[in-house]
């Protein structure tokens, strides 16, 4: 019986009673984002009737606190010390001869939009967009595994523009161009909470394999198969890979597109990947994330921990929450004992100076709940004074 990714996942939200389940007929233009987006992307929604496509699409799954800790098997209070178990002890993974996701496959003649009910989110997007896709590539020097999201912009045919964000993936790929050669990658889809987690721990911080995280935090190995046209590992339960190369010397314009802050990308020139191969499962369930509700939870999970081990050197620290207001990125509410006089001060210019992307820090006592934005406001309210308690790093 299997036990990882998207349909062991499906069968544990069921058994929650997590799970919605939408009959109707809903177009992936516009309708089912916005379906999504009424929940505000907390809630797990499986669509079994997509406008144009004989193919299920499941959204929503890993946009709530809560039910991500469940899924993970573990809790608010130990879930930051898990991470970092996982992160300084990485465990061994096991490779299949083959797996469920090698139950079909697509060689040649690939219409991306033709095969897969692929969503257009926002009016002014520049296209379709796979935006639940995780990118897996190898490191050309040590032989580790690293994969992180990417929104993927659908060009026509096999071809996907992919924004690649990442300082180590754009350096990999650069050096790679510079002798002309492509950059061998897979795309994933279909994948479990373990999976999208271990995908957020940075690479250049780290330069930990991404599936020795992920066995390690789901406390058995993350099975694998080997792809058919490209050297790569991918999950071996995962619904779809799309396997293919990024092209070495060629860009194409990426953009305008829906960012999560609720404002509009620009357009500029990217890489892009040629889909050479598709694998994928018998009745694969296609998996979408709402622009990027899912994502960046996830990546403010793994955030809190490099907040909190920033944070633990200079204060006596409790918890921390990267908050969804500030998308998982660019505010944070901290929790501390206070020894000294200072310490609130101390703990806001360390969390500043813990990521580029954090703008704005409210530190608080044991008593005042981060998790909730109203008893944050009431503790600025009736426990402070502008002039002596906030901090303003003029010109930064």
């Amino acid at each position: 019986m299997e036990r990882q990714m998207l349909r062991y996942t499906l069968d544990r939200l069921r058994g929650k009673n997590y799970l919605l389940e939408c009959h109707r007929e809903v177009d992936p233009i516009y309708e089912l984002g916005g379906v999504l987006t009424y929940f505000r992307n907390r809630q797990p929604i499986l669509f079994n009737r997509v406008k144009g496509s004989s193919m299920k699409v499941v959204g929503g799954l890993y946009g709530n606190r809560d039910i991500v800790y469940e899924l993970l098997n573990m809790n608010r209070e130990n879930r930051l010390f898990k991470f970092m178990d996982a992160i300084a002890n990485p465990k061994p993974y096991k490779v299949l001869p083959t797996g469920p996701v090698k139950e079909n496959i697509i060689r040649g003649n690939i219409d991306l939009s033709k095969i897969f009910p692929i969503p257009k989110f926002n009016e002014r997007d520049s296209s379709t967009y796979i935006t639940a896709g995780v990118l897996v590539v190898k490191d050309p020097e040590s032989g580790r595994f690293f994969t992180s999201i990417r929104r993927m912009q659908v060009l026509g045919g096999n071809k996907i523009s992919d924004l690649i964000g990442s300082p180590k993936l754009t350096n990999d790929f650069l050096k790679l161009e510079k002798r002309n050669r492509d950059l061998e990658v897979a795309i994933v889809l279909g994948y479990d909470a373990y999976f999208l987690l271990a995908c957020q721990v940075s690479s250049a911080t780290y330069g930990v394999d991404k599936f020795e995280i992920d066995s390690a935090m789901r406390g058995e190995p993350l099975e694998l198969v080997k792809c058919e046209s490209v050297d790569l590992l991918v999950p071996a339960y995962a619904e779809v890979v799309l396997e293919g190369r990024m092209v070495a010397g060629k860009r194409e314009l990426e953009g305008p597109f829906g960012e999560l802050m609720g404002y509009y990308g620009g357009i500029g020139p990217h890489p892009y990947i040629e889909v050479d191969v598709i694998t994928h499962r018998n009745n694969p369930i296609f998996q979408v994330a709402f622009p990027c509700r899912e994502e960046h939870l996830a990546n403010g999970l793994i955030r809190e921990v490099e907040l909190y081990n920033h944070l633990k050197n200079q204060v006596d620290v409790v918890d921390v929450n990267v908050t969804e207001g500030g998308g998982y990125r660019f505010n944070a509410f901290v929790s501390i004992n206070k020894k000294f006089e200072g310490d609130g001060k101390s703990a806001i210019l360390a969390a500043l100076g813990s990521n580029k992307d954090l703008k704005q820090v409210v530190v608080v006592d044991p008593d005042v709940d981060i998790y909730h934005v109203q008893d944050i406001e009431w503790a600025i309210t009736t426990r402070c004074q502008a002039a002596s308690d906030f901090v303003i790093v003029p010109s930064a």
